[in-house]
């Protein structure tokens, strides 16, 4: 069994660090903060430079890249290979990996999908040099079996979680909105959540039409056209208006239908929109 280091520990560093030693790993933690580590089945570190230098595999995971950088010792990293689970821009992970090659040390970057450690439901996606990642898949197999390797570009996997994060967050906002524009017009949440929750089955279906229409250059608006979802629009921010509510988000997105129809593709689908600049 390959020893393991995770720095930071976090809630999702603890899931780590658990995963690796229930799989047989023998695991060694260090945290910024003592004492975070003393109930875990791994051996706690009292410095960074001690954890890395008791591994070939290190694995970081804290709040942000800043963290990352300020956490390790590029002497002690020299030889090793350093599995950065943190979660950032795809620049950042980019940046890092040519700060990792300038010092020696073997990189790959990695993301959390769905805040899963373990198991089927686990979702990690992985990117950076194709026979680092394949050196240590076995072991990084403990954090889930789901584990996708993505390519090249240390980037790359970053870029799948900001994308995936755009679609998470603008609906998230779209959701809370929803609940204050219905108090407004004196709707109870247990009232609009049921019927919320039938819109929002419309979304698999379409995400898979519009991925359709992207891949063949295509657009049709035989269903639903870009003028008729201006229309639809109007009447949803003229309702928020009127109750005094913030319309930025919306207003944003009719802006950029706008900017569609005046370029001569209102009767084009929905879709038409995500290849537009």
């Amino acid at each position: 069994m390959t020893t393991v280091t995770v720095l930071g520990l976090g809630p999702m560093g603890r899931a780590l660090a658990t995963a690796f030693a229930a799989a047989g790993h023998p695991t060694t933690v260090w945290n910024r903060t003592p004492g975070r580590g003393n109930d875990l089945d791994a051996t706690v570190a009292g410095a960074a430079a001690e954890a890395i230098a008791a591994s070939p595999l290190v694995i970081v995971c804290v709040l942000n890249y800043q963290a990352v950088r300020s956490v390790l010792d590029p002497g002690a990293l020299k030889g090793r290979t350093l599995a950065n689970l943190t979660g950032g821009s795809p620049q950042q992970a980019r940046e890092m990996a040519a700060w990792a090659g300038e010092h020696g040390i073997h990189y790959i970057d990695g993301v959390i999908l769905n805040g899963v450690i373990g198991g089927p439901e686990a979702a990690l996606l992985y990117s950076g040099p194709e026979d680092v990642y394949q050196a240590h898949q076995a072991t990084l197999a403990a954090l889930g079996e789901n584990g996708t390797y993505l390519g090249e570009d240390p980037g790359r996997a970053n870029g799948f979680n900001v994308s995936l994060l755009d679609l998470f967050w603008t609906s998230m906002f779209g959701v809370v909105h929803a609940f204050r524009l219905a108090a407004a017009e004196h709707i109870t949440p247990a009232d609009l959540g049921e019927h919320a929750k039938v819109m929002a089955a419309l979304l698999p279906e379409l995400i898979d039409v519009v991925s359709e229409h992207i891949a063949a250059d295509h657009f049709p608006g035989d269903a639903s056209t870009i003028v008729s979802a201006a229309a639809i629009l109007d009447d949803v921010i003229d309702t928020i208006r009127a109750n005094g509510l913030d319309d930025s988000v919306l207003s944003a997105g009719r802006a950029a239908v706008q900017r569609a129809i005046d370029a001569g593709h209102g009767s084009a689908g929905f879709s038409r929109l995500a290849v537009l600049s």
